[in-house]
């Protein structure tokens, strides 16, 4: 019974859920600031809002963590030259959050860390305060980062990823 309820749950929510949680402002807002952060280091930043989870996914009983591990290859993040790509996911329907970086910037940061950011992800999006909650996430991505990849002087960020936010 508990798998019928969940693919319901996860039926009911679409792209037009997750578009109105996030309006065109908030989701250009959003790629300016992944842009701007992008200046400073040599890391990529993704963001992924999901409403729902497919069907495929809700059969097996897959969880959000699994669908951020795929998405984290579909969308290209493990594939930069630097293996310092990031995905902040949010999968509406559970209300969950996922943060799969890359192997350099994952050695070099503690699940404490990792932990912290979720946490404060969470306290924003519980009080539907969607834009803020990502916006925490990609500063404090910036921050590590920043600390771990900063670009040296005249170097530029190749920009290997696109910066909108994808919306499924």
């Amino acid at each position: 019974m508990n798998k019928l309820l969940r693919i319901l749950k996860h039926r009911w929510l679409d792209e037009a859920d997750a578009r109105r949680m996030l309006d065109a402002q908030a989701l250009q807002r959003i790629e300016a600031r992944v842009a701007a952060s992008e200046k400073r280091h040599t890391g990529e930043i993704r963001v992924c809002v999901e409403a729902s989870l497919p069907l495929s996914y809700l059969w097996r009983d897959a969880t959000a963590r699994e669908r951020a591990v795929t998405l984290f290859g579909k969308l290209r993040v493990w594939d930069t030259e630097d293996n310092n790509g990031v995905l902040i996911y949010l999968l509406l329907a559970e209300h969950r959050i996922e943060v799969v970086a890359d192997r350099s910037l994952d050695r070099h940061v503690s699940q404490a860390q990792w932990r912290s950011l979720l946490d404060e992800m969470s306290a924003a999006f519980k009080a539907g305060r969607f834009e803020e909650g990502l916006n925490a996430a990609i500063d404090t991505v910036d921050r590590l980062l920043l600390q771990h990849f900063p670009l040296v002087a005249g170097q530029a960020n190749a920009n290997e990823l696109p910066d909108t936010p994808q919306i499924l």
